[in-house]
């Protein structure tokens, strides 16, 4: 038999058993049993963006499929444990459904439910400036000036009543416009102390309000003296008065009583003067004369 013809056979029959070891090895891995499912648990995630405020309805969420192990903390398996709670953070689409995402059951719609316990929300009124050109929107971080005149200034005063405050609504709107366009809105929501909040307002009604962005990253408080308008014209801060620390009472001491006067000396008796009587003899007259001893100091 032919050499030449031998090798090509030899060639053939390798190439052969190389293509059907990977066919075979191909069909076996595509006919393999489907993995066991027991792994696997229901997990709830959402069926399409969903904004803060939105409360949660059958058709925003969905069933998905995931591993006991790849099961994120706090959430959820059923669909019933999310219902009809408001969403306090955005949710993107398939992400799963979290316990810190949500509202509890029942806290309201819209704005409450994203005020956390022990702070308040507070709307303040602004115009186009006051609202930094209506470039305030929610999530921002800004200062809050007041402009009026104080009870012992000279004239209109504008200082800084709080600083570094979150924004929770501009207007009626509680989530920042995707294409971050400007927002007019009349009125600002800020999220506030209860202490903050006493300020704010009595700013607002004391004076005029002004919001100053600042950047979300700066965590700093500034010391600021406040500016008098006298200073914008001739750069003089005027002398405030100084308030003058009430003068403390002085003490009460109890006099005691004045000693009682020594009695009067009682006069003594004058000493009685001693007498001398004489019998004096006229004629056949009788008569008896007393005489009395000189007083001490007497003299004839």
């Amino acid at each position: 038999m032919d050499r030449r013809f031998l090798t090509v056979l030899g060639v053939s029959l390798v190439f052969a058993l190389v293509v059907s070891s990977v066919f075979y090895q191909m069909t076996a891995r595509s006919g393999a049993p489907a993995k066991n499912d027991s792994n696997q648990k229901d997990i709830v995630v959402a069926t399409h963006p969903l904004t803060v405020g939105v409360m949660i309805k059958p058709a925003d969420v969905k069933i998905a499929k995931i591993t006991a192990e790849a099961f994120p903390k706090g959430a959820f398996a059923k669909v019933e444990e999310v219902l009809d709670r408001p969403v306090i953070s955005n949710i993107l689409i398939d992400e799963p459904i979290s316990e810190g995402r949500l509202a509890a059951k029942g806290s309201g719609l819209g704005l409450a439910p994203t005020i956390p316990v022990g702070m308040r929300a507070v709307s303040v009124r602004v115009n186009d400036v006051a609202g930094v050109a209506g470039f305030v929107l929610p999530g921002m971080r800004v200062d809050v000036l007041v402009t009026g005149r104080p009870p012992s200034g000279e004239g209109d005063m504008t200082t800084t009543v709080l600083q570094n405050i979150q924004v929770l609504s501009a207007g009626q709107t509680i989530q920042a416009d995707a294409r971050g366009q400007a927002i007019n809105a009349p009125t600002v929501t800020l999220l506030v102390s209860p202490e903050q909040a006493e300020t704010l307002t009595l700013a607002g009604n004391d004076g005029r309000v002004q919001l100053v962005l600042r950047n979300s990253s700066d965590q700093t408080i500034e010391k600021t003296q406040g500016r008098y308008v006298t200073e914008l014209y001739s750069g003089h801060r005027p002398d405030t008065p100084k308030p003058t620390a009430p003068a403390k009472p002085r003490p009460v001491v109890a006099k005691a009583p004045p000693p009682p006067p020594p009695p009067a000396p009682v006069a003594a008796a004058p000493a009685p003067i001693p007498t001398t009587q004489i019998v004096e003899i006229r004629g056949a007259t009788r008569s008896v004369v007393t005489l009395q001893a000189e007083k001490p100091g007497e003299k004839n």
